[in-house]
């Protein structure tokens, strides 16, 4: 696979994407295990179909306060269990949030922001989150669907006449990864453009001047493509009028009151952003090595702004969980929307190869329970969000490093805060 393949992972089973080649200038850390901890796919809905609303603007979201935070015995076993993983996989830092379905919360951290100053992860410290910033992406142009601005089965190409796209592709095509789009980011140019100058920002014109030959004709199969949420991202700016930076601002970040999420490269975090490592060895020896460019985006400045509205998302892992619970169990978009976006996955499994991805969403159990949400990576930093429907429970992990799965510790921690009943559902037990 080719070195760009890989700058940003994606899908279900998390499928290509890590940069493997070298960016300079790199500089080692120590050894992650010498840092100090620091305290079946839902059932489908064919028949839903988007509504319009008459007010085109969006208003105040509901969303579940987190509250007090969960049983004292239960945060004692969720951060001991934290920090042995930490320690065992070798990870320089992660965080960690549930939400429990009866409003108590509970976010843990361990291990190191920045390994070189020794700054340990905080509750706020937000992290890149690579792939799940496509799940932010789709909950705007579902808004917009939503709102009557343009249909789910509507063609995109007359919205956006300068990317002289196939006509018969479709905003849902865009959305679960069906339209034949080729992925820029599979480029031995854009790879080699990207490690030549990995300070330089790059624009949505420049990743689309890299796109190869289509996959397949429009709806014709599934292929997780990066371009399709760039694409989406100049989809919703030509509907409004606005960047998308400043879209996901106002109807995902501030609605939500997601005080550490920023759009990368548009917008500076208000604290730094955990940096990201990557391992000459396999987990859990070796020493940490650090991406940068000298700025303060991570993992640097020219894959984050080269992904666009695919990739370029920082927030912390309270941020991520309230985002995915109001964007899967609540109403940050229409419920026939939230219904269509998971009813979709469906669908979309029954193309060979394909991953049960719905619209802009991962939905496959967890453990064996019924989960929707989005993983995420770029060479450095690696993450994972899952809302459980049946139990109303949101978890999130986030994590500086992308040599270990972080679905290893999503499962560990699940376990404990809501273990299998007889019911094969979880039950909080304290």
């Amino acid at each position: 696979m080719p070195l760009a393949a890989a700058a940003l992972a994606v899908a279900g089973l998390m499928l290509a994407a890590t940069m493997d080649g070298t960016f300079p200038p790199v500089r080692p850390a120590a050894s992650p295990n010498q840092v100090a901890a620091t305290p079946a796919l839902p059932t489908p809905r064919p028949d839903a179909t988007p509504t319009s609303s008459p007010d085109p603007t969006p208003g105040p979201i509901a969303v579940r306060p987190t509250g007090p935070t969960a049983h004292p015995r239960i945060i004692i076993r969720l951060q001991e269990r934290l920090d042995r993983l930490r320690d065992e996989l070798g990870i320089p830092g992660v965080q960690a949030t549930i939400l429990f379905p009866d409003g108590t919360s509970w976010t843990g951290v361990s291990g190191l922001a920045d390994v070189v100053s020794a700054m340990p992860v905080t509750p706020g410290t937000p992290f890149a989150i690579a792939s799940i910033s496509k799940s932010f992406t789709a909950a705007v142009v579902l808004q917009l669907v939503g709102e009557g601005r343009i249909g789910l089965d509507d063609t995109v190409a007359g919205h956006l006449p300068t990317l002289k796209l196939d006509p018969r592709i479709t905003v849902r095509q865009l959305l679960d990864h069906t339209s034949g789009l080729n992925d820029f980011l599979i480029s031995r140019a854009v790879d080699s453009q990207l490690r030549a100058e990995p300070s330089v920002a790059w624009t949505e014109s420049r990743s689309m001047a890299a796109v190869g030959k289509p996959y397949f004709r429009p709806g014709a199969g599934w292929h997780y493509s990066n371009t399709n949420y760039v694409v989406l991202g100049l989809l919703a700016e030509s509907l409004t009028g606005e960047t998308l930076s400043a879209l996901v601002r106002a109807r995902v970040f501030l609605p939500l009151d997601l005080t550490s999420a920023i759009y990368q490269g548009a917008e500076e975090a208000t604290s730094p952003v955990a940096r990201a490592y990557r391992f000459a060895v396999g987990p859990p020896g070796g020493a940490a090595i650090e991406w940068i460019d000298g700025s303060a985006i991570v993992p640097f400045t020219a894959v984050v702004t080269a992904t666009a509205g695919a990739g370029s998302i920082a927030a912390s892992s309270t941020d991520v969980a309230r985002f995915a619970r109001a964007m899967w169990g609540g109403d940050l978009i229409p419920k026939p929307l939230r219904d269509e976006s998971i009813a979709d996955a469906a669908r979309v499994y029954l193309f060979r190869n394909a991953l049960p991805y719905g619209l802009g969403a991962q939905v496959y159990p967890v453990d064996g329970r019924r989960a929707v949400g989005h993983s995420g990576r770029f060479n450095g930093a690696r993450s994972i969000v899952r809302y459980l429907p049946d139990e109303d429970l949101t978890i999130a992990v986030l994590t500086n490093q992308s040599r270990v799965d972080p679905a290893i510790i999503l499962s560990d921690l699940l376990a404990i805060a809501s273990p299998p009943s007889r019911s094969g559902h979880g039950a909080i037990r304290d």
